[in-house]
């Protein structure tokens, strides 16, 4: 107790944020699918991200513990970092090492699993989707409605339900599918907060290069 008291006492004299979740202590998760052509048309040529250079759809952003509302980050994990290996692995399907990195901080750690297990738990969520096809096939940018995106994923993916799953856009553009699962990986409706459905009509959707 006393040593609980002395940090949060440093944390406040040095105004760092304080997390108090409990790793593992969650409801369901979020798994997060980037279309990478938007992120690099953003974000990643101007840094010369290697992986722009890859011809990749959708990648996997993260798999994030989530609350009835809210969600727990930064956690205190009783497990010790994930390995260098342990990022590269990931790479092929989400994008870098470095982003496989910054998930276990900031979502893994929260999960309580050992990041071994907390990876292939991801890479077990984003295979069991079908991304849709055709996706694929335009050759340049065009512009379509958020919910002709949500409609493709229902259809290639038989039981998931529109309270399930949710499309957000970044600066007028598609940037994510976000699907709710149970912490067994099975198909939830999402929380209230996490249901943020991007509204555009006239998205710009980049195609894969």
């Amino acid at each position: 107790m006393r040593r609980l008291a002395l940090s949060i006492l440093l944390a406040l004299a040095l105004g760092a944020p304080l997390n108090t979740a409990r790793a593992g202590g969650f409801d369901y998760y979020v798994l997060s699918l980037s279309w990478q052509p938007t992120w690099c048309a953003l974000e990643g040529r101007a840094r010369g991200a290697a992986q722009c250079a890859r011809a990749q759809g959708w990648i996997l952003h993260g798999l994030w513990p989530q609350y009835a509302r809210g969600w727990p980050d930064f956690c205190q994990s009783p497990h010790p970092p994930p390995s260098r290996a342990q990022t590269v692995a990931m790479a092929d399907i989400m994008g870098s090492a470095g982003l496989a990195w910054h998930q276990w901080k900031k979502h893994g750690t929260c999960s309580g699993l050992a990041p071994e297990a907390y990876f292939a738990l991801a890479r077990r969520a984003y295979e069991a989707v079908n991304r849709p096809e055709i996706f694929r096939k335009p050759d340049r940018p065009v512009r379509l409605s958020a919910q002709v995106v949500e409609a493709a994923f229902l259809e290639a993916n038989p039981g998931w339900t529109a309270d399930m799953l949710t499309i957000t856009c970044r600066a007028g553009r598609i940037a994510e599918a976000r699907l709710c699962l149970s912490t067994s990986l099975d198909p939830v409706p999402c929380g209230r907060d996490v249901i943020r459905d991007c509204r555009l009509d006239n998205a710009l959707f980049d195609p894969v290069r």
